[in-house]
């Protein structure tokens, strides 16, 4: 690889962070929202490199073409291989990688609900209740007043197939820092047939009875009375309310 082909790749690195962090949200994919202005700072920073280093090639090229013929041949060569580095930065720009999803969430290592001693009384008025996959998990397994007993939901989150056996879970993956540590939350639905895998659903129904409700013995799962077909939220990799995309 040529040194003109490792300065485009530096800048075209830096428009493809600056094109998925600062004008669109494809980079809330791969990393947290925290992130967002290292990833742009390290965008302007490849580009103002390979900017300079174009810069500097056109001042030095004259000097570059004597040191060559005085040796018979090129150093500043690489190995083929190098080539295959403007992949992943013409995929920033022209073709996003996909998104985490069901195939990653069945692989992806269950996301361990917080232990709570105490519960605030759930809204008495408000049906069906929103709630995270999160906190209906800690209300089934750990609420010793039974807060759940009786109440209808509404959780957001996308079609996971449940394997042979059939079935599917509503699904959340959460991130803690990017999509390399990657947990996923799910939770069982029952009475209604599966809607295509990464499908983003809004369920709506009441707590599965399987198990001693408020013990770890009870199972996290939903009989599900309505399902609502949704778009992907902005906040898709969090176990938080969903927000609206913009």
């Amino acid at each position: 690889m040529k040194r003109p082909a490792q300065v485009v790749l530096l800048a075209l690195t830096g428009m493809g962070l600056l094109h998925a962090a600062l004008f669109t949200d494809l980079y809330l994919r791969y990393v947290k929202e925290g992130l967002r202005p290292l990833l742009i700072a390290s965008g302007v920073l490849l580009l103002l490199l390979g900017l300079a280093g174009a810069a500097l090639d056109r001042k030095d090229h004259d000097h570059d073409r004597g040191h060559e013929s005085a040796h018979g041949h090129d150093h500043s060569t690489a190995p083929r291989i190098a080539w295959l580095l403007f992949l992943p930065a013409l995929s920033l720009l022209l073709y996003a990688p996909p998104a985490l999803g069901a195939y990653s969430a069945s692989r992806a290592t269950a996301k361990v609900v917080k232990k709570q001693k105490e519960f605030d009384p759930l809204p008495a008025g408000t049906s069906p209740l929103p709630m995270t996959l999160s906190e209906f998990t800690a209300r089934v397994q750990q609420d010793r007043k039974l807060g759940i007993k009786g109440r209808t939901v509404r959780m957001t989150g996308f079609v996971t197939p449940a394997g042979q056996g059939g079935g599917w879970y509503l699904t959340r993956i959460i991130f803690t820092c990017c999509a390399a540590d990657a947990q996923s939350v799910k939770v069982r639905m029952y009475g209604t047939d599966a809607l295509p895998a990464n499908t983003w659903v809004a369920v709506t129904g009441t707590w599965h009875p399987q198990g001693s409700l408020g013990t770890k013995s009870a199972t996290a799962a939903l009989d599900v009375r309505r399902t609502e077909q949704v778009a992907q939220p902005v906040n898709a990799y969090t176990d938080d309310l969903p927000l609206t995309p913009s």
